[in-house]
């Protein structure tokens, strides 16, 4: 059984504590490793799983991949602060969202882009808002990322992707800012089950759930 195919075995036969710490390191290692993860919330919830990637370390590459392989909706997680740094509002006055995802203004940035919508560009346009002087007027709005905001206490105050992807960037070690897309099969449904694993194990990509960084990040607190 190769390590990937563990992964998954663990991961659907337990969600005790060690269990959940084994998952969240093993992405850790991915994330410092400039590899993406899989990152599920809960069964009653969105039921969806996200290709996730810290946005420091975001490559062409990867970029391509969420366009390719996920809904192409490419999002860029930030902290509240940092939303505020880059004067980025909601995207409406009145968030009527079911889990209460709280997009922003779409961005593009105002240099070294053509359309916006290439891979490339949307690189750019990612590495121009987290640069760490990032000014509002690099930006222009609208654009073709998606920033969304997270909960101010992270997964311990809303259990979603966007808190997820930044809590595991932050444990990682590779900053406060991720980049998340939805896996897609290619008929145009989310991808789930048996062809989510099996996309896991033909790019050797490692999974965890947000109830697992919830357990981490709780024993964490309990700790301090």
């Amino acid at each position: 059984m190769n390590e990937i195919t563990s992964t998954f075995t663990s991961f659907s036969s337990s969600s005790s504590s060690s269990s959940a710490e084994l998952r969240v390191n093993q992405a850790i290692l991915a994330f410092q490793s400039a590899r993406p993860v899989i990152l599920l919330d809960d069964l009653d919830r969105e039921n969806e799983a996200d290709l996730i990637c810290p946005a420091s370390t975001l490559s062409h590459a990867i970029m391509a991949m969420l366009i390719r392989d996920c809904s192409g909706i490419v999002c860029l997680c930030l902290t509240p602060e940092r939303a505020r740094q880059l004067d980025l509002p909601p995207m409406v006055s009145h968030n009527q969202s079911r889990y209460g995802t709280a997009f922003t203004v779409s961005i593009e940035a105002r240099e070294g882009v053509t359309t916006g919508v290439s891979a490339a560009d949307r690189l750019a346009t990612i590495a121009a808002a987290i640069h760490p002087d990032a000014v509002p007027a690099d930006l222009a709005r609208p654009g073709h990322v998606f920033p969304l905001i997270a909960h101010p206490v992270g997964v311990q105050g809303r259990r979603g992707h966007t808190e997820g992807a930044i809590e595991l960037s932050r444990l990682a070690g590779c900053g406060d800012a991720a980049v998340l897309c939805e896996l897609m099969q290619p008929d145009g449904t989310m991808m789930r089950g048996e062809a989510l694993l099996e996309f896991a194990r033909q790019h050797q990509l490692c999974m965890l759930s947000i109830d697992d960084l919830v357990q981490v990040s709780r024993v964490a607190a309990m700790s301090i």
